[in-house]
């Protein structure tokens, strides 16, 4: 039997072969998908990470002073430290909050999480403690109300700022001023919150010189305003486990 010819076997080995696969026309799309919801998520988790950093830099947990006192007073959620002078349940005056916008910072129907820090607050008049008041920023109405970025939940003396915004709307830190307007009481070198008197300032255990209105609200920030007679030395106070 004669044998098949060279061109034949090249011939028939063509013909055997296996088609090359056809390519999906859809792969250069996936492909382009793919690509885009992972720059999505990288450029989310860096955004993520550039906003925590913001927030721990301009907000970061200050150490006492050293003229703070050695031993901490501890604070407690729900409690309550010094003389209930003022109206405990929506303390704001008809100066202070009543559903409109203070400062910059809005009233709102719900807590935030983008900025969210405590700092304290004590006041002491003549030597004795007045508390700061529960619910300073709840504005209640026949609609059930609204809730300012910086407000108070307890007399503890621990003011919660939990705002949508890292800075208020004009820029700068949130302050000290911005909880006095939205209470509706002055905050002056000779008068705070109507107690009249030479006013000495502390913030974390230092004394401060400077514009009351101005003092940062950081993350666990202390602040005391003493008016008449201060105590020595000033005291020093520890937030909350976990807080």
């Amino acid at each position: 039997m004669p044998q098949p010819s060279r061109a034949e076997r090249r011939r028939q080995t063509r013909g055997g072969a296996t088609p090359p696969p056809r390519r999906d026309p859809m792969r250069p799309i996936y492909i382009g998908v793919g690509i885009a919801i992972v720059a999505l998520i990288a450029a989310f988790l860096i955004f993520n990470y550039w906003q925590k950093r913001t927030v721990e830099q301009a907000y970061a947990t200050p150490t006492p002073g050293p003229n703070a006192s050695s031993k901490p007073i501890q604070l407690a959620d729900g409690g309550s430290l010094g003389t209930k002078y003022f109206k405990q349940k929506y303390p704001d005056t008809a100066q202070g909050g009543r559903g409109q916008t203070i400062d910059g910072i809005d009233c709102g129907s719900q807590e935030y999480a983008t900025l969210h820090v405590h700092s304290h607050l004590a006041i002491f008049y003549n030597g004795k403690q007045i508390a700061v008041p529960m619910y300073i920023g709840f504005a209640p109405s026949l609609s059930g109300g609204c809730l300012y970025w910086i407000h108070t939940h307890d007399s503890s003396g621990i003011i919660h700022l939990e705002a949508p915004e890292i800075s208020p709307k004009q820029g700068g830190p949130y302050t000290l001023g911005m909880l006095f307007d939205i209470w509706g009481q002055p905050l002056e070198r000779q008068d705070v919150a109507g107690f009249v008197g030479d006013v000495t300032a502390y913030v974390n255990g230092s004394k401060y010189d400077g514009d009351l209105h101005q003092i940062p609200l950081g993350a666990h920030q202390q602040i005391v305003l003493v008016i008449g007679n201060p105590p020595v030395p000033p005291p020093n106070y520890a937030f909350p486990p976990n807080d």
